[in-house]
């Protein structure tokens, strides 16, 4: 590893899995002093520490909930006064066919994919240094019609919205914000949010497999790398823009 993150501090809301996990445990392989984590499972929250070793630091957090958000930057405050980095990837994906979708349904998405972030910013931001990164998890589905899961594709076009307007709000203080967006990605949101069972991601795998130029579904790690350098020096010119991790299924 490159050391790209030395001494670097940085949260992670949904950091106790999928793509989260990964950008958590890149950080920490990459030299990150303390990479904090959130999650609404104390439960996964707790396997994930384990794994990433004593330079995490699990915070028990819904980030639809301010009161969670004001508890998440106490914590950070306190241990290390400022953020280097803040990875707002926490989200759901629910199937919502129009004419079917309950008003509940509607806040649940919006509250978490897209309140969520702004919010989870927002709380933040006074910690986040001068010259600092935010970036937001988004998806291809934020300039597509997948069909099923038209309010999640909103709120995903919210979330890229959010960076463009910040790349701007933000540029007194030099503080970058760029959007990634993950194409298919084996996490453990199919299982849980989309209620997929084993033989309809076999066959969702296989369908991947037939429509994306580089042939196959991507794990974690792969989409977590590109979140990893919107965040270094490396894209320290690269600003407002949304990276599309999807093996170019959303230029053909």
């Amino acid at each position: 590893m490159s050391g790209k993150f030395i001494d670097q501090v940085a949260v992670v809301t949904g950091g106790s899995t999928g793509i989260g996990f990964a950008i958590a445990q890149g950080l920490i392989a990459e030299g990150a002093k303390r990479v904090y984590i959130t999650a609404r499972s104390k439960a996964t929250l707790e396997a994930a520490i384990e794994k990433l070793g004593e330079k995490a630091v699990a915070v028990l957090s819904d980030v639809s909930q301010q009161a969670d958000l004001n508890r998440l930057k106490a914590t950070v405050e306190a241990r290390d006064g400022q953020l280097d980095a803040v990875f707002a990837n926490a989200g759901i994906c629910e199937k919502n066919p129009v004419g079917e979708t309950s008003e509940a349904a509607y806040y649940n998405t919006f509250d978490i994919n897209v309140k969520g972030v702004f919010f989870s910013v927002q709380t933040l931001l006074p910690l986040l240094k001068d010259g600092a990164s935010i970036v937001l998890t988004a998806s291809i589905c934020s300039s597509n019609g997948m069909e099923g899961l038209s309010l999640y594709n909103a709120s995903k076009a919210a979330v890229r919205s959010f960076a463009r307007t910040w790349a701007n709000e933000l540029k007194g203080r030099k503080i970058r914000a760029n959007v990634l967006s993950p194409g298919f990605t084996r996490t453990p949101l199919m299982d849980n949010s989309l209620k997929l069972n084993e033989s309809e991601i076999a066959a969702l795998r296989q369908h991947v497999e037939q429509i994306t130029p580089l042939g196959y579904m991507a794990q974690p790690e792969e989409v977590a790398s590109s979140a990893l350098f919107l965040a270094s020096s490396d894209a320290r010119y690269v600003n407002g823009v949304e990276l599309m991790v999807d093996g170019g299924l959303s230029q053909i």
